[in-house]
């Protein structure tokens, strides 16, 4: 019972995180794990260079990607 409640669940978010970064592209549009949304402008093996702003960009890990949002979420924003 206990493998269904908690670790079956768990087991499913990380293997969807992981299809998540793998689907990752130059140009996606993402919110980091401290909330910073940006665009995709260089991805490396361990790293992921993200521009919050016009020529401000930061490199995050892979991990710290929360989310990939709609493309044209950030200029309607």
């Amino acid at each position: 019972i206990m493998y269904f409640l908690m670790i079956r669940p768990q087991m499913k978010r990380q293997k969807e995180h992981r299809a998540m970064l793998e689907k990752l592209g130059k140009g996606d549009e993402v919110i980091t794990n401290g909330g910073m949304a940006g665009q995709v402008i260089d991805i490396g093996e361990n790293f992921i260079t993200v521009e919050v702003a016009a020529g401000v960009q930061v490199r995050v890990q892979k991990g710290a990607i929360t989310s990939v949002l709609p493309r044209g979420t950030l200029k309607a924003a």
